[in-house]
């Protein structure tokens, strides 16, 4: 046993009570000889660090991986399984010596996400499948099944939900009463039980077995794998168009010359970083869990998941590992580098109110002696997604860190795609949640192929800011167990970015959601205003919890996955669109600039519809990757040149487009095109002006009523047309002014300088009063699109999912001859047939959906939704889903057609009818203008 826990053992040995006091007590008189964290074996025993490299570093590699816990392993694993020759991992000290070696390894199959089903699905293949198959060794893989606890409805109904999932991915579970529960797992409490949701496959890693399997197998197909071998610089060097490339990597022992460097530090993963100039924004933390004495009756059992009372009870053998989130985290301050198989002093004052929910749920756990505790360091992100892809400001630097304590589960869905990004320049699922490039630094570049601002998943305005991100990661780490809502909103690292016209409609009601910092409308409080207040921590810390909260009182009524309390609110605001008009507040989307010689020749090449037209156009378009996927859906308008600094109408020589794009996704756009300017050298230029320019959308039947008092042009069919664009004045100030529409009704969208929003804004709303107008907000979009069919990027349509199989054939130039990136791929898939279709969805019973419902047909499952809302002016629920044959033929539209459908909500199924049209205004008649 390691010096910290003897001394937290002598601390703790003359207390009473093992699980009342304060403080631990051991059934043992003195230090236990047994070992700090449950394994059989860590590999620190395999010999200490003595210095040496276990290896000589090459001279060169085709790709390193720094860092020896699960993500490093799983990376050179998948790596050299794909055939990459030249793969080096680096490890500072031994394999798993940082944070992997004392991980819990529990492996839960169902999360409220699609994507993260299959990555934890590929993990579980991995260590109890195909590593022994490989190896013919066992990685301690254990099936013991897991057991989720639910005190309550809305708990009970989210593992509904996470149920009606499984059914498609094919990962059984069973929703159980108390009683059955009891018959389970007869040491459980269910006093105070609603019900449980049983997954039979469930199960636990060991971290020792998993990690040295891993490398056996890697080392088998080629791979180097080096011990001992710290890190001490990354060489990073400047081409000729100024972008910066990976060069090399620095260690005590001699330089490895490489294009690739794959940051896989965990905690460490910010100093790493550091090396190469790249920002890492995650934090360190404290996180335990303690080890009981033998308990008899608990062989066999399931682990245990009680997110309300924010536990795990984790079966170790004839024992429990009991562990969870709470909502005082200890932070890790001053990272060590030297810190290898090191745990901390558990703080019980912290760690108590893990035993009481425990002994609640296992009550012979109050008579039950602590064996070991283990308090080690994790890491933790702002939005408690891990970080992955390659860096924005380092081509050839990926990261694959900032797992969030989930660095086992993931590891192995997580290490194919990262392999995948490695190899083929993006991964194979849909990674954006991950993806560090959406989550913004700035590019070096050539002065002809010029990016003018950063590009990350987090801005620069955010992650330059250490209170945003110790607010944000705090928040994610105390909600960790908390139920998955679909209308909830942090209330950490808020007010960062504010829109012109935030100050005016906070006032008038106002309700913000948060999207990539930005403050943007949700809806509007009839109520009064509801400001965001200062984080409190949730009292944490000793401070004290806001009180008479409006803002929280309003998300707290949403919790629910019934229709909400606001819903009325909501449909009032989508029928003053259907039936008068709105105005949308839509400043925080992205507005960029590509212009100059080539920008014909790279707007081409980027966007799947013909945007070379003339100036004065606008095009609704998608981008695509090699593979096909829509990587994105903007417009594209066509401008002239204007003057000298203006973010309307800037100046430029050769060609230039105006990208508008949403918010919530404006930087992964930027990131997409940015390398693709890069890779392709194009030259011209991308700049950003999103801060400058406002943009207000005033939608609905009687918006041309509206805005022709106010903007001084023409809005005539004929002198306006729908997808043009102009630049004209509103209220004495110059706009651009675009008829377009994300809602289905005929409209105008207003860019304006930000100075001039207020202006702008109040003049159209004084226009409007006695027209009936009304502000509206997202949660209004949200319905009013999926009810006129629009695509949400990143919902209905995502980097795995085609134009063709989305419906958007129509995007794709492929009657030219032009062509664009991606389009080998969509014309392939065109001749093959389309083997998978999003098909729209509607149930004669208004039954709230929001996306991972299970959609039958025929009396077989046949995919998931991804979307869904309720329609006011059909008065349906609207939900969009892609759907395959299970008999593996191509989905033709006959095919969509010809089957009985229902939709599985929380177990219960709905009939539904399946649409190869907008069931709203298919004809599309509004936007042109025709009611």
């Amino acid at each position: 046993m390691s010096y910290v826990m003897s001394r937290a053992w002598r601390a703790a040995a003359p207390l009473p009570a093992p699980w009342r006091s304060p403080r631990p007590f051991s059934s043992a008189s003195g230090p236990t000889a047994k070992k700090s964290v449950p394994y059989q074996r860590t590999l620190q025993e395999e010999g200490a660090g003595s210095g040496e490299p276990s290896r000589p570093p090459p001279a060169s590699a085709q790709v390193v991986v720094v860092g020896g816990g699960s993500l490093g392993c799983q990376t050179t694993y998948h790596l050299a399984k794909m055939g990459v020759s030249g793969v080096v991992l680096l490890e500072r000290d031994r394999l798993t010596s940082g944070t992997t070696w004392h991980t819990a390894g529990l492996l839960w199959q169902l999360r409220p996400s699609d994507v993260e089903v299959e990555l934890l699905a590929h993990t579980r293949d991995v260590v109890s499948r195909d590593l022994p198959a490989e190896t013919g060794l066992h990685t301690g893989w254990v099936e013991n099944g897991g057991l989720f606890i639910a005190s309550n409805k809305q708990r009970l109904d989210e593992y509904k939900r996470l149920m009606s999932l499984g059914k498609v991915y094919g990962v059984e579970s069973h929703v159980l009463t108390p009683s059955q529960t009891k018959d389970l797992y007869p040491l459980m409490n269910i006093d105070d039980l609603y019900g449980t949701l049983y997954v039979p496959k469930d199960g636990t890693m060991d971290p020792a077995g998993t990690c040295s399997t891993l490398a056996r197998a890697a080392t088998a197909r080629g791979a180097t794998i080096i011990e001992n071998c710290p890190v001490t610089g990354i060489q990073v060097r400047t081409d000729d168009f100024g972008v910066k490339r990976v060069h090399a990597v620095e260690t005590a022992h001699g330089t490895i010359q490489t294009p690739c460097v794959v940051n896989c530090a965990g905690v460490w993963a910010r100093a790493l970083g550091r090396l190469a100039g790249v920002h890492v924004p995650l934090v360190g933390m404290h996180h335990a869990y303690v080890v009981t004495e033998r308990i008899e009756g608990i062989q066999n059992m399931p682990n245990v998941r009680d997110h309300d009372a924010s536990v795990y009870l984790r079966l170790q053998g004839d024992a429990l590992s009991v562990g969870g989130y709470e909502s005082n985290p200890i932070f890790w301050e001053e990272v060590s580098e030297k810190f290898a198989f090191g745990l901390f002093d558990l703080d019980w004052d912290v760690f108590m109110q893990h035993i009481e929910g425990a002994v609640n749920r296992v009550p012979v756990l109050e008579k039950t002696g602590i064996k070991s505790t283990v308090c080690g360091p994790e890491s933790f992100t702002a939005d408690h997604k891990p970080l992955m892809g390659e860096a924005p400001e380092v081509r050839g630097f990926f990261l694959g860190c900032g797992f969030n304590s989930a660095g086992m589960m993931l590891g192995g869905g997580c290490g194919r795609e990262l392999a995948h990004w490695i190899i083929r320049g993006r991964p194979e699922k849909d990674m954006y949640g991950y993806d560090i490039r959406r989550k913004a630094m700035s590019w070096g570049a050539h002065p002809d192929v010029a990016i003018s601002l950063p590009s990350r998943r987090f801005h620069h305005s955010l992650t330059d800011n250490n209170r945003w991100i110790r607010e944000r990661s705090h928040e994610s780490y105390a909600k960790n167990y908390s139920v998955v809502f679909p209308h909830d909103e942090p209330l950490a690292g808020r007010n960062v970015r504010k829109d012109p016209l935030h100050e005016e409609l906070l006032r008038q009601g106002c309700v913000f959601q948060e999207r990539h910092g930005w403050e943007r409308p949700g809806w509007f409080n009839p109520g009064g205003a509801a400001p965001v207040l200062d984080y409190d921590y949730y009292g944490a810390y000793g401070r004290e919890r806001h009180r008479d909260y409006t803002y929280n009182r309003l998300l707290g009524d949403e919790y629910t996955f019934d229709f909400p309390p606001h819903h009325d609110i909501i449909r009032n605001e989508c029928l003053t669109c259907r039936n008068a008009l709105a105005l949308f507040d839509m400043s925080y989307f992205g507005k960029f600039y590509l212009v100059g010689p080539e920008a014909t020749k790279a707007a081409d090449w980027l966007f799947s519809a013909d945007v070379s037209k003339a100036p004065g156009s606008t095009v609704y378009t998608c981008m695509l990757n090699r593979q096909g996927g829509v990587e994105s859906d903007l417009t594209v308008s066509r401008i002239s040149p204007g003057a000298p600094g203006s973010p309307l109408a800037p100046a430029f020589e050769g060609d230039g487009y105006y990208l508008a794009i949403g918010g919530a996704v404006a930087q992964h756009n930027w990131s997409h095109i940015t390398s693709v300017l890069q890779d392709m050298k194009f030259q011209c230029k991308l700049l950003d002006c999103s801060e400058e320019l406002g943009m207000m959308s005033i939608q609905g039947p009687l918006s041309r009523v509206v805005l022709q008092e106010v903007l001084d042009t023409d809005l005539s069919n004929e002198a306006f047309p729908f997808s043009t664009h102009k630049i004209t004045t509103a209220a004495g100030c110059q706009v651009r002014a675009m008829r377009l529409s994300f809602v289905g009704e005929m409209g105008w969208e207003l860019h304006v300088p930000r100075a001039d929003c207020v202006k702008v804004y109040r003049a159209v709303m004084q226009a409007g009063a006695r027209h009936g107008i009304a502000n509206a907000g997202y949660r209004a979009i949200d319905s009013l699109s999926i009810e006129k069919g629009y695509r949400h990027w990143h919902a209905d349509l995502r980097p795995d999912d085609t134009p063709l199989e989305a419906g958007l054939a129509f995007t794709c130039k492929l009657k030219s001859s032009i062509p664009f990136l991606g389009r080998e791929a969509v014309e392939a898939q065109k001749a093959k047939g389309i083997f998978r279709r999003l098909v729209c969805f509607t149930t004669e019973e208004k039954v709230p959906m929001f996306g991972l419902e299970a959609v039958w047909r025929d009396g077989k499952v046949v995919g998931h939704i991804r979307r869904a809302d309720f329609g006011f002016a059909i008065d349906k629920t609207i939900a969009y889903g892609y759907i395959r044959d299970p008999a593996g033929g191509p989905v033709s539209l006959d095919f969509v057609k010809s089957g009985s459908y229902e939709l599985e909500r929380m177990g219960v199924t709905f009939p539904a009818r399946a649409h190869t049209k907008s069931p709203f205004d298919p004809d599309n008649k509004r936007v042109k203008g025709f009611y």
